[in-house]
């Protein structure tokens, strides 16, 4: 996510406004240049300033609002710009996704193309387990590069196969893709991913969990060599599996590790309302009805579980949506825009909404189940307390999952203070107000060569990024 100051912005739409005093004029990014950006190049932040980043990429990151560099990119952006690789543990809401997308857009600026690639030949891949995350980083991307003359492409599955294909088949700089769907497009060579020069690989952990890996590793076979690209790979938490993995994609890299439970910790109210399975529809309801939840993410493990919960919400009055796997793409962007426009107020969600989901001024999240897997704990409550904003997580805990805590207490290295819900909680719930309404879960199928930079990313790859080093590895 692309990090400003407290007041981030909405990224599926093309309509941002920034309200944080760091902005005095108060104009909204969709304005035009000339109305939003009116600064000389001394008014960059002084830890952008310190980069020396490319006139293009300062004016993206005033008219952004951003204040200073995050903790992962004062870590992260030193040595991707001089074309390291990098293994970065590092969550999202943290600025990790301006980490590398700055240092993407700077080497594309710093470096000219002598030759054109083909049309469908990217020179820098993301890849990322959710379509959610890739519309995400997709927006981020043409943001930052706002100023610049970069092609950003979006393949995910879920949404029209042809009209992506059709997109594929002209000139393109960045793709941004799920592995499922980059893989059917490289099966039938519509893309080519020889000229990749940078490829990032966003949230390991989490395509590990979902199986994603074959496909990863199947996709990363049809770039160049580890030698010859910059590799960037990010993930919440490392297990021996990741570092493993990371190992054979990089190539001496930089390793940045920022503890998980610091993140979550810090800026997160965590508590642990034991009740029983029986009450905890009745203990949810009053929690959500309180006058200091303004917007809350209730998690709920199963599915079926997830659509009687937010169907039970909804025939009692409140503006609720549904995010599951099996909601309709179209459904699960448009649910999303509701969210974050406050137009409903709770989003039931199983943990496909666990990463990449950034949505501002979260008040509240509800594990209404406790994970399964202890790491997607932190990933959910860190929807909320999200780039040192506060929050507050509410976990259910009952007779059928309270047995997981002790794994989850392991992961964050310290114990939870299980207490009673306040009585209040425990108010009866009142008649539903309206019928139930029908949820349409039904989704469409998911239907190295050449010299191209002044440079060469086969030759020297050490130097800083102004010398030999960076200007001489990138292309073939």
């Amino acid at each position: 996510m692309l990090y400003a100051n407290d007041n981030n912005m909405n990224f599926l739409k093309k309509i941002f406004a920034p309200e944080s005093n760091e902005n005095p004029a108060g104009t909204s990014l969709a304005e035009p240049v000339s109305k939003a950006v009116n600064h000389p190049v001394k008014e960059v932040p002084p830890d952008f300033a310190e980069l020396e980043l490319p006139d293009e990429l300062n004016r993206a990151i005033l008219k952004l609002g951003f204040v200073n560099c995050t903790p992962v990119q004062k870590e992260v952006l030193p040595h991707s710009l001089d074309g390291k690789d990098i293994i970065a543990q590092a969550q999202t809401g943290t600025g990790k996704t301006a980490a590398f997308l700055i240092s993407i857009i700077t080497y594309h600026l710093e470096n000219a193309e002598i030759d054109e690639r083909a049309n469908g030949t990217p020179f820098a891949l993301i890849i990322a387990p959710t379509r959610e995350l890739v519309l995400q980083i997709t927006q981020d991307a043409e943001l930052l590069g706002e100023f610049t003359d970069l092609k950003v492409l979006a393949v995910v599955g879920g949404m029209d196969y042809e009209k992506q294909k059709s997109q594929l088949r002209k000139p393109i700089d960045i793709v941004v893709a799920t592995p499922g769907r980059l893989l059917d497009f490289l099966r039938s060579k519509v893309i080519n991913l020889s000229s990749v020069e940078t490829l990032i690989i966003d949230e390991a952990d989490r395509m590990l969990s979902m199986g994603f890996i074959p496909d990863v590793k199947s996709i990363i076979g049809r770039t160049p060599r580890k030698e010859n690209r910059q590799t960037q790979l990010f993930s919440a938490t490392f297990s021996e599996d990741i570092k493993r993995l990371a190992a054979s994609w990089t190539l001496d890299p930089v390793r940045i590790e920022i503890e998980p439970e610091k993140l979550a910790v810090e800026s997160v109210q965590q508590l642990v309302y034991l009740t029983s399975e029986d009450n905890k529809f009745t203990v949810l309801y009053n929690i959500i009805n309180s006058d200091a939840v303004n917007r809350v993410i209730v998690f709920i493990n199963r599915r079926d579980q997830t659509r009687e919960v937010e169907n039970k919400l909804y025939r009692q009055g409140i503006d609720c949506g549904l995010l599951t796997g099996e909601v309709p793409q179209k459904k699960r962007i448009r649910t999303l825009d509701d969210f974050k426009s406050g137009k409903i107020k709770v989003l039931v969600a199983t943990d496909v909404a666990g990463r990449g989901i950034h949505v501002d001024n979260v008040t509240h999240v509800i594990n209404y189940n406790l994970p399964e897997d202890p790491e997607d704990y932190v990933h959910r409550i860190g929807r909320t307390g999200r780039a040192g904003a506060s929050g507050i997580s509410i976990s259910l805990a009952c007779e059928n999952d309270s047995f997981m805590l002790p794994g989850i207490e392991e992961l964050l290295g310290e114990s939870f203070v299980c207490e009673q819900p306040p009585l209040d909680l425990f108010a009866e719930v009142p008649r539903p107000v309206r019928s139930s309404r029908q949820q349409s879960t039904s989704r469409p199928g998911d239907k190295r060569q050449g010299n191209y930079r002044q440079g060469n990313r086969q030759g020297n790859r050490e130097g800083n990024r102004h010398g030999q080093g960076r200007g001489n590895y990138r292309g073939r």
